[in-house]
C-alpha cells in the first residue's frame, strides 16, 4: 500500500527546517551507498550533526504524533533517516532500498518533501509498477510512504533545489497486507465512532482489531 499523507510538518515547522538545512554541510550521497547504488547515485546527504540530528528528531516526532501515519506503518523502530538534496540535474537511478539497515528490517520507505514544490522543476518520486511508473511531487510538508520492496528512483532535478528527509521504518507487522487490513480497521473504526459513537459494534470492530495486531505483531 502507498499512501500520501499531508501536513505532516506546518509551514513554520519548513521554514525553520529550511532555515537550518541551507547552514548545514552536506556530502557526496555515494559515500553512503553500496557497490552498485554508487553508479546511479548522484545527490548531497548532511553531515551527521547536532543540528542534523534536531531536525530528524523533530521529523519523528511530528510521525509519531500522525494518526493516519501510525496507523499506515505500525512503526516498530525507524532505522535510519536522512536529509536529501538534489540539484543541477543530480538524479538517483532505479534502485531497491537495503533490507537490512542499522540491525533492522526495513518494511517501509518515505519520502517527506521539504521543498516548495514550484521552487524547483524535476525532482520527482518514480514508482516502478508492474504497468506504469507512478511519479510522485508533493507540496512541501507532505510525504509518501510506501513498501521498500519497490523498485523506485527519483528523476533528474532540472532547475532549483529538492530538499527531502527519506527514512525507513521497522513495523510491528512484516505482511503489507497485514497492515493494510488494520489500516482499513482503523478508518471504519473512526468513522463509526464519529458517526454513531459508542455503540455495541464498534466495541465487536476494536476487539477484532486489537486480536488481529496480537495474532499479527512481530513482538
Amino acid at each position: 500500500m502507498k499512501l500520501v499523507i499531508g501536513d505532516i510538518l506546518n509551514r513554520f515547522e519548513l521554514d525553520a527546517i529550511r532555515e537550518t538545512a541551507a547552514t548545514l554541510p552536506f556530502q557526496d550521497g555515494r559515500k553512503t551507498a553500496g557497490r552498485i547504488a554508487r553508479q546511479i547515485k548522484d545527490n548531497r546527504q548532511a553531515l551527521p550533526s547536532a543540528e542534523t540530528a534536531a531536525i530528524l528528531d523533530k521529523v519523528e516526532t511530528a510521525l509519531r504524533a500522525n494518526p493516519v501515519f501510525m496507523s499506515a506503518a505500525r512503526p516498530k523502530a525507524f532505522v535510519g533517516m536522512m536529509l536529501s538534496r538534489y540539484s543541477d540535474g543530480q538524479a538517483y537511478g532505479t534502485h531497491v532500498d537495503d533490507a537490512l539497515m542499522a540491525g533492522g528490517r526495513t518494511d517501509l520507505s518515505f519520502t517527506l518533501f521539504l521543498s516548495p514544490e514550484d521552487t524547483y522543476a524535476g525532482g520527482e518520486l518514480v514508482i516502478q509498477e508492474h504497468l506504469e511508473d507512478q511519479a510522485i511531487k508533493l507540496a512541501a510538508g507532505d510525504m509518501i510512504l510506501y513498501p521498500s520492496t519497490t523498485l523506485h528512483r527519483v528523476a533528474p532535478v532540472n532547475s532549483g533545489q529538492r530538499l527531502v528527509v527519506i527514512g525507513w521504518i521497522t513495523s510491528w507487522l512484516r505482511d503489507p497486507a497485514q497492515r493494510e487490513i488494520l489500516y482499513d480497521l482503523d478508518q471504519c473504526i473512526a468513522h463509526n465512532l464519529a458517526q454513531d459513537g459508542k455503540t455495541e459494534y464498534l466495541d465487536r470492530l476494536t476487539k477484532t482489531r486489537s486480536n488481529l495486531l496480537r495474532m499479527w505483531a512481530d513482538a
